[in-house]
């Protein structure tokens, strides 16, 4: 059976200040979730859930009505509360079901078909392990405003051993290298260095570490929306998938997580201003070939 990608589009982007999913960065204005859509389908995935927010939803709802192909099979699924990537993904659960492998992905970041490809022979045949597709640092980041980045550490046998979240990481001047201003060592990062953007692969034994993961957060997502509608300023505490799969390779009580490296590019949009950077980049990939000028190429 077909993978299903899960694509999280249920962030406020307070930095960018607009909804995020549907930044018009393609060629011809698609938007962001157009093209991470269509490169997935490309790649063999076969149903795309779309988490939303029930404040940016209807937009993003009404978007891939009018203009996705009816042949794609899209279902959407509602995170009424931001509780972190981790409760994203759970939001998804009754759509995915619990028996197959699926695939989580941002709905700000542009992965390239190549990385959909990856992902979906990993799942589609290797049933002993995650995944998560790791670009180089270099190719992760588009502009000179600062992004955060996982900074992965893979075994010999390519598994992930760790992952350090590095924050205010900026490219060095006239450099391939790159600083980070969070106070971490070391403060200097090589261009090469594999990190993560959040493009994962899961088998259906994850949804048990998600749930132990949000039952030990002591999070109640009723109890905050009650809180919401009283008007109580509800402090912002977030589950995200990188500390939960971190913990639980640390601790060895799931599976293994393959780190599936391509030299690519990965383009994200993090701020308004890099708006127009992305769309000349993903211009110059349609340009050199290396992106197809049409969407949907393979449906309907």
């Amino acid at each position: 059976m077909a993978p299903v990608l899960v694509v999280l589009a249920a962030g406020a982007a307070r930095r960018y200040g607009g909804c995020k999913p549907l930044a018009p960065v393609g060629p011809s204005g698609e938007a962001v979730i157009d093209l991470v859509a269509s490169d997935a389908v490309a790649s063999g995935f076969g149903a795309i859930v779309l988490v939303i927010h029930p404040e940016t939803g209807p937009a993003i709802r009404y978007h891939v009505e009018r203009c996705w192909p009816s042949a794609v099979n899209v279902s959407f699924a509602e995170q009424r509360v931001p509780l972190g990537t981790t409760h994203a993904t759970l939001a998804a659960r009754p759509l995915v079901g619990t028996e197959h492998p699926f695939a989580v992905a941002n709905a700000d970041d542009v992965y390239g078909r190549e990385a959909f490809d990856l992902l979906s022979r990993q799942l589609t045949s290797n049933h002993d392990e995650h995944a998560l597709v790791g670009f180089a640092l270099a190719h992760s980041v588009v502009t000179d405003d600062p992004v955060t980045r996982g900074i992965c550490e893979v075994d010999a046998g390519g598994h992930l051993v760790a992952m350090t979240e590095r924050r205010q990481v900026s490219r060095l001047r006239g450099g391939h290298d790159f600083s980070s201003l969070d106070g971490l060592q070391p403060d200097k990062l090589p261009g090469d260095a594999t990190v993560s953007v959040n493009l994962w692969g899961f088998r259906p034994e994850i949804w048990d570490i998600f749930d132990a993961a949000m039952d030990a957060s002591g999070l109640d997502e009723q109890a905050i929306l009650d809180q919401i509608a009283r008007g109580v300023e509800v402090p912002k505490v977030e589950v995200l998938l990188p500390e939960v799969v971190g913990a639980t390779i640390e601790s060895r009580t799931g599976l293994p997580v393959r780190v599936l490296r391509t030299d690519t590019r990965c383009v994200g949009v993090t701020h308004a201003d890099d708006l127009p950077v992305v769309q000349d980049e993903l211009s110059r990939q349609v340009a050199w070939g290396i992106r197809p000028s049409r969407l949907w190429g393979n449906v309907g």
